[in-house]
């Protein structure tokens, strides 16, 4: 069996070597915006199945994860900014607030035809950022790669006071629930650390 890693992003592709994991990494280059849900929760499940089935259609005896992060602040649901000027907009209405940060994970068992979907969330504390932190740090360029318009393993975690929960809900891959999923199939992290690219 391979284990496929259904995203572009690197903080999950490092996240998941430093557990033991050694996915191959095939990018879906599914379009997420035409992708709609009533709620946070629903909408990174959703865009996380699609990255899933995607890929799982392209490949044979694999296990395939498929994940999306979705930023829920104010009411709102908030993905990558789309430009500096949004990020910074973000920025200054997220600084002292929170907000809760969900990532939807898709497992797919292409030699079974299984699939499991599932969610985690945690809550984000913001620092109260000066104006002048926020464009240094949007100047950076890193907010608008990144789902919420942060991070906490890289440049954005000085910004981030505490979170409340998983910190690879945030990262993007929440590593206790990717092995929830896996137990599920009787498959344990053990027999994952020897699937090696």
């Amino acid at each position: 069996m391979r284990f496929i890693l259904a995203s572009a992003s690197p903080a999950r592709l490092t996240a998941l070597r430093a557990a033991g994991l050694a996915p191959e990494v095939i990018v879906s280059g599914v379009d997420e915006s035409g992708v709609t849900e009533e709620s946070p929760g629903r909408l990174c499940r959703a865009l996380a199945k699609l990255k899933a089935k995607t890929v799982a259609a392209e490949v044979t005896d694999a296990y395939v994860l498929g994940c999306d992060s979705v930023l829920e602040f104010g009411g709102q649901i908030c993905g990558k900014p789309a430009d500096a000027e949004e990020a910074i907009t973000r920025w200054k209405a997220m600084r002292g607030r929170s907000g809760v940060l969900h990532t939807g994970h898709c497992l797919i068992d292409t030699t079974r035809n299984q699939r499991l979907t599932r969610s985690s969330s945690t809550t984000v504390h913001f620092a109260d950022l000066t104006d002048k932190e926020i464009s240094e740090y949007v100047g950076t360029g890193e907010p608008m790669r990144v789902a919420g318009a942060f991070t906490i393993d890289s440049l954005g975690a000085p910004f981030v006071e505490r979170i409340d929960g998983d910190p690879g809900t945030v990262i993007g891959v929440s590593l206790p629930l990717l092995r929830h999923m896996f137990i599920t199939w009787g498959v344990s992290m053990a027999r994952l650390w020897k699937l090696q690219e």
